[in-house]
């Protein structure tokens, strides 16, 4: 009888997300993907694509963004950094690099989503909420949302419950777009911290 474990599903699924060749520029760079998925996660967090903080400290949410996004959770770092209560899933997994004219970062790959995120979400059978974050998120999950603005598509996020929860990106930089929309601070994320407790439950 052999005493040889079985290799870890999730290991083999990140070496083969590596040795990807659409990937091999960022593994040539030493760079590792960006994300953290476990077994036991009960909510997903489907973001745009990790910056260039995340992507240096191999943290998901390791800026302002992901402070801000915790306390709209109403959840402790602790719980959030947990794999086994959270899943933190980029569009891309790697830095796409700045935007045009170096305003923001550049759009995450088309694609690398649709390749792996089902592979992944299979070996999270226990998951109850996927939280979509942002545009990109919200059009690849949402199909309503190609022709949705992203505030209508926040705003009307209770017709996509319970299975899924559409957000603003949680970034200092929509300051704007909370100062026009504060019903947003005062309805939607009250409701987001009950939903996410009781994924977690």
């Amino acid at each position: 009888m052999s005493n040889v474990e079985a290799p870890d599903p999730f290991a083999l699924l990140r070496h083969e997300l590596i040795h990807d060749v659409a990937n091999s520029g960022f593994r040539e760079q030493g760079m590792d993907p960006v994300y953290t998925a476990g077994a036991g996660a009960r909510v997903a967090v489907i973001g745009q694509a990790p910056g260039r903080r995340a992507q240096a400290s191999g943290v998901p949410w390791d800026d302002a963004s992901g402070a801000t996004l915790m306390e709209w959770l109403g959840v402790t770092e602790r719980q959030f950094r947990d794999p086994e209560q959270f899943a933190l899933l980029p569009m891309d997994f790697y830095y796409p690099g700045p935007g045009r004219n170096g305003s923001g970062d550049a759009p995450p790959r088309p694609g690398v989503a649709a390749r792996w995120h089902p592979p992944l979400f299979a070996l999270m059978p226990s998951i109850r909420l996927t939280l979509l974050i942002g545009r990109y998120a919200q059009q690849a999950y949402l199909p309503i949302a190609t022709t949705q603005t992203l505030t209508d598509t926040v705003r009307n996020y209770e017709q996509f419950l319970p299975a899924r929860f559409p957000l603003v990106h949680p970034s200092p930089l929509n300051f704007r777009w909370h100062a026009r929309n504060p019903w947003f601070a005062t309805d939607v994320v009250e409701d987001l911290r009950r939903h996410v407790e009781r994924a977690l439950r």
